[in-house]
């Protein structure tokens, strides 16, 4: 609303001046304004009393809101006016796809978690049946009975190692495999020692392999192709005995089971006798590979009745002599 009063007029005169009504002394006196007068105009405009009703003729000072920390700074803006000042970009697609893929991965990982922890608890996957393959010397039966403390057992939670200290208490095993046959099957695989030897004792022949140990007994050693290795039960875990077991373990199936016995003087001095009456020199345990592949290609040569063979010294593997 426009204002109704009219501007006033003041006339000032410098200091050191006179004149009622600021006539210039140059001027005679004269009524008007002089040269050196200044002539002002001020208006007066209401304005509103911020801190209470009615006008003031001084202007109140408006009271700001500050930001706690920062003093009497700039007024803080409303929550809603600041979130319309902010500007939304748009998420880059690689985030987006990395968090998605993260998500999935961890989808994943939880359910084969899950599925992995109900595979290993689960009943469903208990050991009824247990079959058992590669025995001579033992009965699948026996190894059975050994393993009865794996029935019930999830198939997930059972080793081989398991396995083995299971059967460590038949000493015919010398390794083992199992193989888990879902839902409920385990197939076991035994490995066991091969005897390459009977030993006397007593009224019983115990049958050895290559390390001494005593793999089972029989009354009727001509019931088992294997040499006889003389000392008897004495032999056993001396070097004597372990010189000859090592020679008997290189020879193949079919050498040796035409052997009668195996003796020792000495660990340089072994010898075989075949069932034929035909002796073996072999000499010492070195190159014992060499040596039972040399005698059993002589032992393959045709005999000659007029010149028969009574020696096969093959101590010297590169050079073998028959007499």
């Amino acid at each position: 609303m426009a204002s109704t009063r009219r501007p006033t007029y003041n006339s000032t005169g410098r200091p050191g001046r006179s004149g009622g009504t600021g006539g210039n002394p140059g001027n005679g006196g004269k009524n008007g304004p002089a040269a050196d007068d200044v002539i002002s105009a001020s208006r007066s405009v209401p304005e509103p009393d911020l801190e209470g009703g009615g006008t003031s003729k001084e202007p109140a000072k408006p009271k700001r809101a500050g930001i706690p920390g920062l003093g009497r700074g700039r007024k803080a803006e409303p929550p809603a006016a600041a979130a319309e000042n902010v500007l939304a970009f748009p998420e880059p697609k690689g985030k987006r796809r990395k968090r998605t893929v993260l998500a999935v991965a961890g989808t994943l990982i939880a359910l084969v978690a899950g599925l992995l922890a109900a595979a290993i608890f689960s009943p469903v996957l208990a050991v009824d049946t247990i079959s058992v393959s590669g025995t001579r010397l033992l009965t699948p039966a026996q190894v059975q009975t050994a393993l009865e403390p794996l029935r019930g057992k999830p198939l997930p939670q059972i080793s081989d190692d398991e396995v083995a200290r299971l059967l460590e208490p038949l000493v015919q095993v010398k390794s083992v495999s199992a193989e888990a046959r879902p839902p409920s099957g385990l197939a076991v695989a035994v490995r066991e020692r091969v005897p390459v030897a009977l030993v006397k004792q007593g009224e019983q022949y115990q049958l050895v392999d290559v390390e001494g140990v005593q793999l089972a007994a029989t009354a009727d050693p001509a019931s088992v192709s294997l040499p006889v290795i003389d000392g008897g039960a004495g032999a056993i875990g001396q070097d004597l005995f372990r010189a000859t077991a090592a020679v008997l373990g290189a020879l193949p199936a079919d050498v040796l089971a035409r052997l009668s016995n195996a003796s020792a003087q000495s660990v340089d001095a072994v010898e075989l006798k075949l069932v034929d009456g035909q002796t073996i020199i072999w000499g010492n345990a070195g190159e014992k590979e060499l040596k039972a592949k040399v005698l059993a290609a002589l032992l393959k040569v045709p005999a000659d009745p007029k010149n028969p063979v009574k020696v096969y010294d093959v101590s010297v593997p590169r050079h073998p002599v028959t007499r």
